[in-house]
């Protein structure tokens, strides 16, 4: 029977760590890669036996991912973020899906998003899915993106029926705190571009991004819920650009 590496880099997740190390008991090793915890991550983690602990130091969330699959030691692996959990009937296809005649090389999951502790039905999220089972030998995260990283596949692509639940969201500043260094981290991705921010940046782009969530994506139905996710999501798009004009800035001075 394929056996399964599942995957995690973590920072800071305290709240989260025990429990999606208990949600993966079905894998045959869990790998978590740290970017140095000052809570209680590594602790709770030693905890369990079948865990297998590195500490690396974050440059990008590319570089984090590719060093995790380069620890993992099975073909089929399961990378999973510490905010995700696989229901009963997921885990289920997960097993029959590696253990079938011909499966792909790689599984889109589609994402149930989770505003505390109540699902969000709209806001964009509807459509949201990640490649999160796939075949080492046939991936690789690519080198051009820092934040909401993409796994280019050499091989074949498939999709799971059952959702992966998504806790995101806990309280407005947690969130709000992600969504920053999200923004951060494309700031300098499009420093290494070579964009120069423009009035279309500051003003089109995160009116779109809100428009788009809130209107286009039926943000309204999910109520204040897809008020604060929308509002939140356009100001990590907006906050892009101050962070890479600061960048050219400094960069200008030499620093």
């Amino acid at each position: 029977m394929p056996k399964i590496s599942a995957l995690l880099i973590t920072l800071n997740e305290e709240d989260n760590i025990a429990s999606v190390i208990e949600n993966l008991h079905f894998a045959d090793e869990i790998v978590i890669v740290d970017s140095f915890s000052k809570d209680r991550t590594i602790e709770i983690a030693k905890n369990y036996p079948n865990v297998k602990i590195y500490q690396h130091q974050f440059e990008d969330f590319t570089k984090q991912r590719n060093y995790a699959l380069s620890k993992a030691k099975f073909e089929w692996v399961l990378f999973l973020d510490a905010d995700e959990r696989v229901t009963k009937k997921l885990k289920k296809e997960i097993l029959e899906t590696v253990n079938s005649k011909n499966p792909a090389d790689a599984y889109f999951f589609y994402r149930k998003f989770m505003f505390k502790d109540k699902p969000l039905h709209f806001s964009g999220w509807q459509t949201d899915k990640n490649i999160r089972l796939f075949k080492k030998s046939k991936a690789k995260y690519t080198e051009e993106r820092l934040v909401h990283e993409v796994l280019c596949v050499n091989g074949s692509q498939g999709k799971l029926k059952n959702k992966l639940i998504h806790y995101s969201y806990q309280n407005y500043h947690s969130y709000k705190r992600k969504m920053l260094s999200y923004a951060k981290l494309k700031a300098k991705e499009l420093y290494n571009k070579k964009v120069e921010p423009n009035p279309y940046h500051y003003y089109v782009k995160p009116l779109y991004k809100f428009i788009h969530g809130y209107i286009i994506r039926l943000g309204f139905l999910d109520g204040r819920k897809g008020l604060t996710i929308c509002y939140l999501n356009a100001l990590s798009v907006y906050k892009r650009y101050p962070f890479l004009d600061e960048m050219i800035k400094n960069s200008k001075k030499g620093f």
